[in-house]
């Protein structure tokens, strides 16, 4: 044992019972039965049965000391206890790294998991314990080295397990190391086990007291039910058997990372796409949440204004057209949505300025929608009534940035497309493509989610008829 100087130390035998009275045990120092321990309790050495104390300790206590059981006439060779004493160099706390002291750590169990190399350290704990109404201090040191992540094998190669053990001083024909797989001694093919007895400093054990046994387990072809193997490392002493048992695990892939990267790739793929189909629909389930946090007040009158061409179509697309302007449209965005709308040629005021009436409606709606139909007829000039309402919408849209465009195709786009429209409508199609009605579309089909996505959040705030005209 090695102590610091000014110490105390309290040890009993391992073969001695602790009740022992204390005229039952002797104690000497230095193989010297001349130099009888006493049991006075004011020496700074002194025992009490089988218990021998050292109270600050000073160089002079240095020496091998001996307990002898009188009772049954047993010499305990094996008591003997060699101190060296070291002054201490720097103050003694209750748990110390490096001589640091480590703070709100009073548990005398440090445990340091998974320790890497910057945990390299002498780990001291000093105890603080009383004897005879007086308090005196223990300590003892350890040094933790990281030996760093053991070798992982590859099935067919080989590999050696080394079991070390340290038994103590001058304990050689009691000290030794053994594997043990799956509980059995080593007796099988392509299993090899070794064993030597060295000193700490690598030589035999005839010039060095102290003893470590070592049995190195040498596996030729590494195999896979190798992995599933117990292996235990024993270690045999005098008094004590001590094992720890160890498992092979096999050298990691990059498959496992690569299915976990492709499953998560997968999964974002996925819920892209789901959120890409359900956009619109999880807009308009959240959107009076929203539109109440997130209100700016727009005092303009109409939702949107409504313009279309019924110029230079066949019969069929007509009536589509009319059904499609004076049913459809205002049943589901009015009745049903509460929406307001300007539908060019039904809320027109008699004997008002036309252009000066297309002009303010435009100004009071949030929206223009244009409803296009397919291109049967010649080339919609700017002479055009379409065109002119067109060119008022169009010059709001893009110019001045007062409202925003709806396109909505009625039936097919026809073998011209759009060539036959304005060059700014043109312009806008190729920003946004027009949403295309069926007349089998039922009022919560995908194209009214998409009109309602595109209209404003809030509904236009309805006034009387009086206060509209």
């Amino acid at each position: 044992y090695n102590l610091h100087e000014g110490e105390a130390f309290h040890f009993v035998p391992f073969d001695l019972d602790e009740d022992l009275s204390d005229d039952e045990v002797i104690w000497y120092k230095n193989n010297r039965q001349s130099e009888l321990i006493s049991t006075n309790e004011s020496q700074s050495v002194h025992y009490h049965g089988s218990a021998l104390f050292f109270l600050n300790l000073c160089t002079e206590d240095s020496g091998i000391y001996t307990a002898h059981d009188k009772v049954k006439l047993l010499h305990v060779s094996c008591k003997f206890l060699s101190y060296d004493i070291i002054p201490p160099l720097l103050p003694l706390f209750l748990l110390l790294q490096n001589f640091d002291l480590i703070k709100n750590r009073s548990d005398p169990f440090l445990w340091i998991h998974n320790s890497t190399k910057k945990d390299e350290a002498i780990y001291t704990c000093t105890c603080t314990w009383t004897h005879n109404h007086k308090e005196y201090k223990s300590s003892g040191s350890r040094r933790l080295k990281n030996k760093g992540s053991c070798p992982l094998p590859n099935t067919g190669s080989e590999i050696k397990l080394r079991c070390e053990v340290f038994c103590g001083s001058n304990v050689q024909p009691h000290c030794h190391a053994s594997w043990r797989v799956n509980g059995v001694l080593v007796n099988r093919e392509g299993y090899n086990q070794s064993s030597q007895m060295y000193g700490l400093n690598g030589k035999t054990t005839a010039t060095k007291p102290n003893t470590i046994s070592t049995a190195v387990l040498t596996i030729e072809k590494v195999s896979a039910s190798d992995f599933n193997t117990e292996f235990k490392c024993i270690g045999q002493g005098f008094y004590l058997r001590v094992n720890r048992t160890l498992t092979l695990k096999r050298r990691g892939t990059i498959l496992p990372l690569v299915i976990r990267g492709v499953c998560v790739l997968l999964f974002c793929v996925f819920a892209a796409a789901l959120v890409k189909c359900f956009t619109i629909d999880l807009a308009l389930l959240f959107r009076p949440c929203v539109s109440q946090i997130n209100h700016s007040e727009d005092k303009r009158t109409y939702d949107a204004y409504v313009v279309y061409q019924m110029q230079r179509i066949d019969k069929t697309t007509e009536d589509a057209l009319g059904r499609f302007i004076t049913k459809t449209l205002p049943s589901v965005l009015e009745d049903k949505c509460g929406y307001r709308l300007f539908i060019h040629g039904r809320d027109d005021i008699p004997g008002e300025d036309h252009l000066e009436q297309v002009e303010d409606r435009m100004q009071q709606s949030k929206r223009l929608m244009v409803i296009l139909t397919p291109g049967s007829g010649p080339e919609v000039t700017d002479q055009h009534p379409f065109s002119t309402y067109l060119q008022i919408g169009i010059h709001h849209a893009l110019i001045q940035s007062e409202i925003s465009v709806i396109l909505i195709q009625i039936g097919d786009t026809g073998p011209e497309g759009y060539t036959y429209l304005p060059p700014g409508l043109q312009h806008l199609i190729l920003k946004s493509a027009p949403i295309r009605w069926r007349e089998d579309a039922w009022r919560n089909s995908r194209f009214w989610k998409r009109v309602r996505y595109l209209m404003p959040a809030r509904p236009a705030t309805k006034c009387s008829q009086s206060a509209a005209v």
